[in-house]
């Protein structure tokens, strides 16, 4: 599935984030950038511990904030850390909208066409996916009727059921968007 917001084309994957092209990927962070398990442990695995290592160096920074780092042997070009918790591993609907438009401006200050992002504080946070879907679609969008240099944004989601609930949330936004019309 995807759609169009202005000049920006957001889509949906089930995968592994790591793997990805775009500009930047996402990392769902604790506030002092250090990468343990979760998305944050799969990107230190597969693009190198410099990412953790020149993360920690920018850190501790505020939840909800964001910095940007070098992707190591990832096919990104960057890695976004969005601070969606603190070091109690923590997060709530306020915590990931900050974390999500953080990490939308980080892209545009680096000039960034394209960015990727997981479900942010559904794994360790335990937070629901739906309601994290809920919260990150609506600054997705919200972000792309501003001016953007944002042309892609993708969702990749790990599992199915997480793929699946971010694919409803997004289809009843386009639904509530038709009714507007």
């Amino acid at each position: 599935m995807e759609w169009r917001v202005n000049q920006t084309t957001i889509k949906f994957f089930q995968g592994d984030i790591t793997t990805f092209t775009t500009d930047a990927i996402v990392n769902a962070a604790n506030n002092h950038l250090w990468m343990g398990g979760g998305v944050a442990g799969a990107i230190k695995q597969a693009g190198g511990r410099i990412i953790e290592e020149e993360a920690i160096r920018l850190g501790p920074i505020p939840i909800g904030e964001a910095v940007v780092t070098t992707a190591g042997n990832l096919k990104a070009k960057y890695v976004i850390h969005a601070a969606g918790m603190g070091q109690d591993l923590q997060t709530d609907a306020d915590k990931i909208r900050q974390a999500t438009r953080n990490s939308l401006l980080r892209a545009c200050q680096y000039r960034l066409s394209s960015i990727a992002f997981p479900a942010i504080g559904t794994g360790v946070g335990g937070f629901p996916a739906r309601a994290a879907a809920e919260v990150m679609l609506h600054e997705v969008v919200e972000h792309c009727q501003q001016e953007t240099t944002l042309r892609e944004i993708d969702f990749v989601l790990y599992d199915a059921s997480t793929y699946m609930v971010f694919l409803q949330v997004a289809e009843q936004f386009l639904q509530k968007k038709r009714k507007k019309l």
